[in-house]
């Protein structure tokens, strides 16, 4: 297939686009590099610097192109900023979206595989969490996301799309063999944070609350490796239907604390990794950790990546050997 991969320079996109193109698929990448990082693909897909914003070019890259599908990773992510800024966030990754598909209707394309997050479901009542729980972000970051969904799921009925909502928890590590891995400036990922320190980038690690209910009183999440990301990604584009509108969980099933993942990135590291206790952030859960037996059944898969410290060590090898993030090379 010939795939158009938006936000295909960012860190979780970036590996999709690896992974798709090892599958022998052709891919396009669209994203402004305000996050992004050309270095991260230029070897492996053709690149088109352009903003969702822009309706005109979408609607001239498109249809020539001759795409057959699109994955959709072009959105802001920083749950704080979305309490700070929502209007921002709105319209980045709303009306952004309604961009991207009123550009891929005339171009016939329907099969788009979307990025979204385990932010739309709030603070579940149940754990593990499924995808019959009620939707209820408390944050407008997992709002915009939700309403993504709603935007495509109401698309199928009326014009056939068929698309796929991939609700992943919190991506992590870096590809296997070194080449790509996470740069963010500024950081807001804990593990990259925690190395950060561990390369003497940073006195400390701050912990954003450690009264929360939970075992040692910080939040506690499900980290999925990348590289399982992107196989999933692969999945949902090579079996999607047109006119079919689903959504998926995609986590491990097992949730760490934040004392728990710098545990772990102490041992990785061999470095002591001071931590400092601190307030509170806006909108953040308590626990989230995913059921995501629905998918392993409809796609017969597993995660490769299950043991927390393997998943720091891929990072810790990106990290190390990437001081500077992509800027390093």
């Amino acid at each position: 297939m010939r795939i158009f991969v938006t936000g295909g320079a960012g860190y979780v996109g970036s590996h999709c686009v690896k992974r798709l193109v090892a599958a022998g698929h052709e891919v396009a990448v669209y994203d402004n590099l305000i996050a992004g990082h050309r270095q991260a693909v230029d070897r492996v897909a053709e690149f088109i610097e352009g903003d969702l914003a822009d309706i005109e070019k979408l609607k001239r890259v498109l249809p020539a192109g001759r795409f057959d599908a699109v994955m959709h990773f072009a959105a802001y992510l920083n749950v704080g900023e979305s309490v700070q800024q929502p209007l921002m966030y709105y319209r980045n990754n709303v009306a952004n979206t309604l961009n991207l598909l009123e550009a891929m209707k005339p171009a016939r394309i329907k099969r788009i595989v979307f990025s979204s997050s385990c932010a739309v479901y709030g603070v579940p009542d149940d754990l593990p969490i499924t995808e019959d729980l009620p939707k209820d972000p408390i944050n407008p970051y997992g709002s915009t996301k939700l309403a993504m969904e709603w935007i495509m799921r109401d698309s199928a009925a009326a014009w056939g799309l068929g698309s796929v909502a991939l609700r992943y928890f919190n991506a992590a590590g870096a590809a296997a063999d070194g080449t790509i891995g996470e740069d963010h400036k500024p950081e807001i990922h804990l593990i990259p944070l925690v190395l950060q320190v561990a390369l003497g980038q940073r006195e400390s690690i701050g912990i954003f609350g450690s009264d929360y209910p939970t075992p040692d009183g910080t939040c506690i999440r499900d980290y999925i490796h990348v590289d399982d990301l992107a196989d999933v990604h692969l999945l949902a584009v090579e079996r999607l239907t047109e006119g079919k509108s689903q959504a998926f969980n995609v986590g491990t099933g097992h949730g760490r604390s934040v004392l728990e993942i710098i545990a772990a990135a102490r041992r990785v590291a061999g470095h002591a990794i001071p931590a400092v206790l601190t307030d509170r952030r806006p909108g953040d859960p308590p626990e989230l950790y995913a059921d995501s037996d629905k998918l392993r059944h409809h796609y017969d898969w597993q995660p490769r990546y299950t043991d927390l410290e393997k998943i720091i060590a891929t990072a810790w090898r990106w990290h190390q050997a990437h001081p500077n993030g992509y800027g390093s090379v």
